[in-house]
């Protein structure tokens, strides 16, 4: 084997630096850059269009990276399909000199932690800091001798298509278990789960009981002037009963389960650093707030959003608007907490009560049909009506308790197999860098 030689970057790559008139008529390929190294089509857009007069032509099999980002991985090769295709200055492009590195062994140095390293430590500084092609071209490596470069690419092929495919099981096995989780939630909102709960205790009360009781609670409540009387929603058609129910279960309307519902105030909270939480959409997860990372009100503004109802402990939140509409969480502290933007609240009159409901709004039946009712192209939202108005099945409160502890119980066994599956594909890029290190284990850089 020949002997490594350590050069830099700037002996094997060459800056293209003519630019390129840009016509109003011709319509240009534009190129973006992700952090995993994949470089593709961002747009296809008419120079008139384009906000500059002048832009870079690259070639196929030119290495092109980003300033701001080619330490986060943001670099590559220009595809055949992306030939002649247009760039600005922030992403500079490089004919490779084939001669003496391969494109591939180029991709897998800076892939290496020494050369991850050096680009690390040229962004060291205040702001957003640019690594310029000087920069770029003064990195060091060692390189072996160009006809050891091919042996070398086949080694990392090879081992790159075997762990390729593990991670393509990996991502399938990812999508089935996101698929069991919503066949979990579906099951449990049809009975299907508590076949043999009903079996075993067939002399439970049965839930038009429990409503009974909501109702005649809510009843006093307008007595005592706690809260306003509403308008009465129309029956349940036989349209709205979307499969058939067990025995003891009824139909009704969310607004029938829940003991109390409010909207979000209709204005952007008054953040500051430290005071009281204020939940907004991305705060909200299946399992529970993000309460780590919420953003924090005063006390006055605090005491502004719970003046129509104070969060309380299992009371549900339920994103009706934005990126993340449909997805429902329980409060689940005791910190005094208020509502931000985008979302409503609904209180139900015990702890399995609001957990099976989160079950309910958390199912694919639920989201399908509440997506369904999107209002509004900028800003895609459903009503609150419609949310309250939406038709939900209701077990015997013994038998809510039973699907309540069921489905924590299978939730919490796929999220063992979510971890087993993060941990096999943290296993897979160390293998990764595990061959990587072996081929270039002549630099001295392993």
């Amino acid at each position: 084997m020949g002997k490594w030689k350590r050069v830099k970057a700037g002996d094997f790559l060459e800056q293209r630096k003519k630019q390129l008139l840009i016509e109003a008529d011709i319509e240009y390929l534009l190129v973006t850059i992700s952090n995993k190294g994949e470089v593709k089509l961002r747009e296809k857009k008419k120079g008139g269009l384009i906000n500059a007069q002048k832009g870079y032509c690259v070639k196929a099999g030119d290495f092109i990276y980003s300033r701001l980002a080619v330490h986060t991985g943001a670099f590559g090769i220009i595809p055949s399909a992306l030939d002649g295709a247009l760039v600005t200055n922030e992403m500079p492009s490089f004919e490779i000199n084939d001669s003496k590195i391969h494109p591939d062994i180029l991709i897998s140095l800076l892939n290496r932690p020494a050369l991850k390293w050096q680009l690390t430590q040229l962004t060291k500084g205040m702001g957003r800091v640019r690594i310029k092609e000087s920069m770029l071209l003064a990195l060091t490596v060692l390189l072996p001798p160009r006809k050891e470069q091919d042996g070398l690419v086949r080694k990392i092929s090879s081992a790159n298509t075997k762990l390729s495919k593990l991670k393509s099981q990996l991502t399938h096995q990812q999508t089935l278990l996101k698929k069991l989780r919503q066949q979990i939630l579906q099951e449990a909102i049809q009975g299907e789960l508590t076949t043999d709960f009903r079996a075993q205790n067939p002399d439970i009360e049965p839930a038009g009981e429990l409503l009974a009781r909501i109702k005649a609670e809510k009843n006093q409540l307008i007595k005592d002037k706690k809260i306003k009387k509403q308008k009465p929603l129309p029956p349940i058609s036989e349209e709205k009963k979307s499969f058939e129910l067990p025995e003891g279960w009824k139909w009704c309307r969310v607004r029938d389960f829940a003991s109390h519902y409010v909207d979000c105030p209709h204005d952007t909270p008054k953040y500051q650093g430290r005071g009281f939480p204020c939940l907004r959409a991305p705060d909200v997860t299946e399992s529970g707030l993000l309460i780590n990372s919420v953003r924090r009100v005063s006390k006055e503004e605090y005491e502004k959003r719970i003046k129509r109802l104070r969060p309380i402990r299992n009371d549900l939140v339920y994103i009706r608007e934005g990126g993340r509409l449909g997805v429902a969480g329980l409060i689940d502290t005791d910190e005094h907490v208020c509502l931000g933007q985008r979302v409503m609240m609904l209180r139900f009159s015990n702890e399995s009560s609001a957990k099976y409901a989160l079950r309910f709004f958390n199912a694919p039946i639920t989201y399908e049909d509440i997506v369904g009712k999107i209002i509004g192209s900028a800003s895609p939202h459903v009503n609150v009506r419609d949310v309250l108005s939406h038709v939900i099945p209701i077990p015997p409160l013994h038998e809510q308790k039973a699907i309540v502890t069921k489905v924590e119980k299978l939730l919490a066994i796929c999220d063992q197999l979510e971890t087993q599956i993060t941990t096999d594909q943290t296993h897979t890029e160390q293998l990764m860098q595990a061959v990587l290190k072996e081929a270039f284990s002549q630099s001295g850089e392993a």
